[in-house]
C-alpha cells in the first residue's frame, strides 16, 4: 500500500488509487469510523530529553492503538479526535447522513471524511451532487478544514471552481476554543448553498461562450505547455496527454449533447484532471490528488480563467 494511504473504505467504486475496504452502500458514522480504520484516539504526552529532562512548551501526539508518534506540537495545540470529526459532521448534516469514504494518510498524521450532502442539483441538464469533505491533521502540520466539493454524477469528476463570488471552504488552526470555532463551521452549509447557486449561474454563462475547435486546441496547448527545448521523452509525453485531453473534449460520449462551448471545455478539463494517469506516479501522487479534492485543482482553475478572460 502506498505510504500516503494508510487505511480507508470506499463505496462501490475504488477511488484514485484503487485501495481500501469496499462497501456496497454509504455508511453511518459509527460504522464508517470502524471501516475506515479511524477508531483510535490521540493522546498527548510530555517530551523528555535523553537524560530525562522535560522539554517545556511541547508535547507529542501519540496514537493510542499502537503508540505511534504522529507529531510534536506546542502545548497550545488542541486535539480533534477522529470520533469528534464524525460527530461534528453528523451534527452538521443532520440525522441519516451517510459517509462515502474516509481514512488516514501518512501513517495517521492526516485524516479525511467525505459525506454526501442531502440536496441534489440539476445544472445545465445534469445532476451535480455536493459533497462535504472534513480533513484534519494530528501532526501539527495543517489546519482543520471543511470544504464543499461538487461532483458531476455521470462521470464522477470534480467541479470545484475557484470563484471569487462564492467561497467553498472554512478552516481553523488547532489552537484556542475549538468548540466555538467548530460551531462557526456550521456556516459551511450556507456557503455550500450559495456556492452551488453561483455555480449554476456560472455554468449557464459558460454554456453561452462558444469555442471554435482551433480555440480549444490553443487552450489545451496553454494548459499543457511543452518546453522550448524539449527532450524526446518530454515531447512524447506532452503529445500524449494533449491527445488525452482533446479526446475528452471532442469524443467523450457524456459530452455529445453539449455544444462546443466553455462549459463543455471545463467539463473535459475536469475529467482529465480527475481521472487521467500522471506522467510519473510519484510517492506523493495520492496525497496531491486528495489535496486537490479539498483545495481545488489548479488545472481546472486555469481553464476557467482562460475561457472567461475574453
Amino acid at each position: 500500500m502506498p505510504a500516503n494511504v494508510e487505511t480507508m473504505f470506499y463505496v462501490r467504486e475504488a477511488p484514485w488509487h484503487g485501495l481500501g475496504v469496499r462497501v456496497e452502500s454509504a455508511l453511518n458514522s459509527e460504522d464508517a469510523l470502524v471501516m475506515s480504520g479511524l477508531n483510535w484516539n490521540v493522546i498527548q504526552k510530555p517530551i523528555m530529553t535523553a537524560s530525562g529532562n522535560l522539554i517545556p512548551g511541547y508535547r507529542a501526539n501519540i496514537r493510542d492503538s499502537d503508540n505511534r508518534v504522529l507529531g510534536v506540537v506546542t502545548d497550545r495545540y488542541r486535539v480533534v479526535q477522529n470520533s469528534e470529526a464524525f460527530a461534528f459532521t453528523d451534527a452538521l448534516l443532520g440525522e441519516g447522513v451517510k459517509y462515502e469514504t474516509a481514512g488516514s494518510l501518512q501513517d495517521g498524521k492526516k485524516i479525511w471524511i467525505l459525506a454526501k450532502l442531502p440536496d441534489k442539483y440539476i445544472i445545465e441538464g445534469e445532476q451535480i451532487d455536493p459533497y462535504l469533505v472534513f480533513s484534519s491533521s494530528h501532526d501539527g502540520s495543517g489546519s482543520i478544514k471543511v470544504a464543499m466539493t461538487p461532483i458531476r454524477v455521470v462521470c464522477q469528476n470534480t467541479l470545484n471552481l475557484a470563484m471569487s463570488t462564492a467561497r467553498r471552504s472554512w478552516s481553523t488552526i488547532h489552537i484556542g476554543d475549538l468548540a466555538a470555532k467548530m460551531d462557526e463551521a456550521h456556516n459551511t452549509l450556507l456557503l455550500a448553498e450559495k456556492y452551488m447557486g453561483r455555480l449554476g449561474m456560472e455554468f449557464s454563462r459558460l454554456n453561452k461562450i462558444k469555442l471554435s475547435d482551433q480555440k480549444v486546441l490553443e487552450y489545451i496547448d496553454l494548459l499543457l505547455p511543452m518546453d522550448e527545448q524539449p527532450t524526446e521523452i518530454h515531447r512524447k509525453n506532452i503529445i500524449r496527454i494533449r491527445a488525452d485531453m482533446k479526446a475528452r473534449y471532442f469524443d467523450a460520449p457524456d459530452l455529445k449533447h453539449v455544444g462546443k462551448n466553455a462549459y463543455r471545455f471545463i467539463n473535459a478539463v475536469s475529467d482529465f484532471a480527475t481521472h487521467a494517469k500522471p506522467l510519473r506516479n510519484t510517492a506523493n501522487y495520492q496525497k496531491n490528488m486528495f489535496a486537490k479534492t479539498i483545495e481545488g485543482n489548479p488545472l481546472i482553475d486555469k481553464a476557467y480563467e482562460l475561457v472567461t478572460a475574453a
